[in-house]
């Protein structure tokens, strides 16, 4: 993980915590807007209200700031499927992960707009962590989702593909908000429509993963 300079320092200080707080907050704003290439240190530096000089003293480059936000991002965006245990009842398991997914789409917009800009760039900077811990986390769950299906307690399916689908539908919540307001109209496009997703989508996949009976 990219660490910011002053992180570096023997003593890190509480403004100086504050103030790489206050840059990354500004840098996700733009970043999620902008994307990586439109970007600009003079940007984020203005957003932060801080100079240009006085936010380098924290983290050298660009990409150093971008590169922070993504893995930062990654760690908290991996922590629900960690949470997806072998031991559980598949049903309660799999309804727990789509609800928090969706809790991460209601909470943490700007971060999904932030991955999902690297994503269509091709995850230049972080190509590494999807071939690596992304890519071993996945290996581990698509285990346990085969060992439920061997029990007989969910149907067959692909475990990769019923976890992408349950990234793509809970993280269209978050990349397409607008779309989703505005199709929905003012009366259903409050903070219940994130309740609305999470019941249709419960229904969506277990209607699909129910074993079915002989």
């Amino acid at each position: 993980m990219a660490v910011p300079r002053a992180a570096k320092t023997q003593r890190r200080t509480r403004i100086q915590e504050e103030k790489e707080e206050r840059i990354l907050d500004a840098a996700l704003e733009v970043f999620s807007s902008n994307g990586f290439r439109g970007a600009t240190i003079d940007q984020i530096a203005e957003a932060a209200g801080m100079s240009k000089p006085n936010l380098l003293y924290y983290f050298r480059t660009k990409e150093a700031i971008y590169r922070t936000l993504l893995e930062s991002m990654l760690f908290t965006w991996l922590e629900p499927l960690k949470a997806l245990d072998a031991e559980g009842d598949p049903e309660a398991e799999i309804r727990s992960y789509i609800r928090r997914k969706l809790e991460m789409s209601r909470d943490f917009p700007r971060e999904s707009r932030l991955f999902a800009n690297e994503m269509l760039q091709g995850a230049p900077h972080i190509e590494d962590d999807l071939t690596g811990p992304l890519k071993a986390l996945v290996d581990e769950k698509a285990e346990v989702i085969r060992s439920w299906i061997k029990n007989g307690k969910i149907a067959r399916c692909d475990p990769y593909h019923l976890i992408f689908a349950i990234w793509a539908t809970t993280q269209h919540y978050a990349d397409f908000d607008v779309q989703v307001c505005a199709v929905l109209g003012e009366n259903r496009a409050g903070e219940g429509r994130f309740e609305d997703a999470a019941r249709f989508l419960e229904q969506l996949f277990f209607e699909g993963l129910r074993p079915k009976k002989a």
